[in-house]
């Protein structure tokens, strides 16, 4: 059995972003890596998003985020604690309500999905904070408390960004927060690699072709991790182990906090029949209407046993083929090694299923809207309005039987009382029947499925961080010898810069090739950003 986890949230709107600021900016600074997630107002033609040419895909991109809007952004800032064991981090996460202050498309499968699942438009729209797209529009990036203003501080902090499945994240975050998207790709792709000199990581590329996971959509990626991190932690092993620390809030700072349990793992005997086709990709078309569980928790334990009768078979065969002298059979490993003998294997760009069947909203993900025969998309429950991590994780907040998933961080551990940040809780694993008392005592609980993107941006920034100490691809003296010359930390080398790409085998690599130049925006932007104006 493993632990709970309580993850404090909090909500940043119009009314207390000034408030927040001054934290928000110093976790940011501080904080070793930071992990973003969206919530999108559509993504246009799925199809699109999934073309064979790479480049094809990108103009679908950049033409949804050019006529679409970001509704929510989550912030997680993972701090490693100095004088502590080696891999305990301060998460503070914050979910950011945002109305576009232009005219922008709201495609009504996304208007249904995100209502289902808990989001309020009456909020976003009496309280969202206001900003325009592209460059310089309703002021200037150096002027003001704007969150064009507070994106400009993440690329002066120089920090690794962690996304999930991240491509289309970050063309709406470029398109919204900092300039007009370039038209070519190896453009954008350019300007990206100088604006995060320190990195961009793919926890969805991670998880597919590092940790190799049976299903690799958000919310199975981080129950996974959170589950095998949990038990190396309560037996006491020498595995890989992630420890959380989390700010308490008191005064008037608890209005904004919304505290989320994240259920402790059961047995998965006696439990109810679950679908397979969320178990593999993270996305049902019947969505809560399934007569079958969507509890992940439970699809974890199934692939666990599945993972384990199979290699007992597979011991028995060699024992078999021994004893007739034929020699042993060999081991194969696949993605999908292991799994139930009904689940579909966890692969996007499977040949056998065309692209309209695969994850609608999602698109370039997992789980969403499939195409008709008109190729007009239908947003199914289940799949959300963002791509494969934001799609996916729609099902954690379900309200069936399912168990709903975890949420997200907090402020900054150097942020004063002024700030109505305090002291800090112990260890989230650990102490958790401390957060849970202050849950209790002084949460401004909100109604199921709020907080999303933050949520999703706490589960990316825990895979990243269980993921840096399960994957050790040099020797430790070796990294922190890079880390000394360099003066950065050594995180995922393997990793760097790559983004999954849907359908493909090899991720999209964000470099400045010979041959691409950085746009003329960019350059004019990176200028007022390394100049430190503000």
């Amino acid at each position: 059995m493993t632990s709970s986890l309580v993850v404090p949230v909090i909500d940043v709107q119009n009314d207390n972003f000034k408030e927040l600021w001054p934290a928000m900016v110093v976790a940011i600074k501080t904080s070793s890596f930071v992990a973003l997630d969206t919530e999108l107002s559509g993504l246009g033609n799925r199809k699109s998003l999934l073309a064979e040419s790479i480049e094809d895909r990108y103009k679908a991109i950049c033409h949804a985020a050019r006529s679409r809007s970001i509704l929510s952004l989550g912030i997680a800032c993972y701090k490693k604690i100095d004088n502590k064991p080696e891999q305990t981090y301060l998460v503070q996460v914050y979910n950011l309500t945002l109305l576009c202050s232009e005219e922008y498309i709201i495609e009504p499968q996304s208007v249904q999905f995100l209502v289902q699942h808990g989001f309020d438009f009456n909020k976003q729209y009496a309280h969202g904070i206001p900003y325009c797209k592209g460059n310089n529009k309703g002021g200037s990036d150096d002027r003001g408390v704007h969150i064009r203003a507070l994106f400009t501080e993440l690329l002066r902090a120089r920090k690794p960004l962690v996304l999930h499945n991240g491509l289309i994240d970050m063309a709406f975050l470029y398109q919204n927060f900092y300039a007009h998207l370039p038209e070519r790709l190896a453009t954008f792709t350019a300007d990206l690699s100088e604006m995060f000199p320190a990195g961009i990581y793919d926890t969805k590329y991670i998880t597919e072709y590092e940790l190799r996971l049976t299903a690799s959509y958000l919310e199975y990626a981080y129950k996974k991790c959170k589950l095998d991190n949990s038990r190396s932690v309560t037996s006491g092993g020498t595995g890989p182990q992630v420890h959380l620390e989390f700010c308490q809030y008191v005064r008037h700072m608890s209005m904004y906090v919304d505290y989320r349990d994240c259920p402790i793992v059961v047995s998965a005997e006696g439990q109810t029949e679950i679908c397979q086709r969320f178990s593999a990709f993270g996305w049902c078309p019947n969505g809560t209407l399934c007569p079958l569980s969507h509890d992940t928790d439970l699809i974890i334990l199934q692939d666990e046993k599945g993972k384990e009768d199979k290699r007992k078979k597979r011991k028995r065969q060699r024992q078999r083929e021994k004893k007739k002298g034929a020699g042993e059979v060999a081991e194969g490993s696949c993605v999908g090694d292991g799994t139930p003998a009904k689940k579909k294997p966890n692969i996007e760009g499977d040949p056998e299923e065309k692209p309209d069947d695969q994850r609608g909203v999602e698109a370039c993900r997992e789980g969403g809207p499939l195409m008709d025969s008109n190729e007009s998309t239908q947003q199914k429950e289940g799949g959300s309005v963002n791509s494969d991590s934001k799609m996916n994780r729609v099902c954690k907040d379900n309200t069936d039987t399912r168990n709903p998933a975890t949420t997200t961080t907090a402020n900054d551990p150097k942020t004063n009382s002024n700030n109505g940040i305090e002291t800090r809780t112990g260890e989230g694993e650990r102490e958790n029947s401390d957060c849970v008392g202050k849950a209790d005592s002084h949460k401004a609980e909100a109604e199921a499925g709020t907080h999303r993107a933050g949520f999703d941006a706490f589960m990316t920034g825990f895979i990243f961080a269980y993921s840096c100490i399960f994957i050790r691809k040099e020797p430790v003296g070796v990294a922190e010898e890079k880390e000394n010359e360099e003066g950065e930390q050594s995180w995922l080398p393997s990793c760097l810069n790559k983004v999954y790409l849907s359908g493909k085998a090899a991720p999209l690599n964000v470099v400045k090739s010979t041959f691409s130049k950085s746009s003329k925006a960019h350059i004019q932007k990176m200028q007022m950003v390394w100049e430190g104006r503000m």
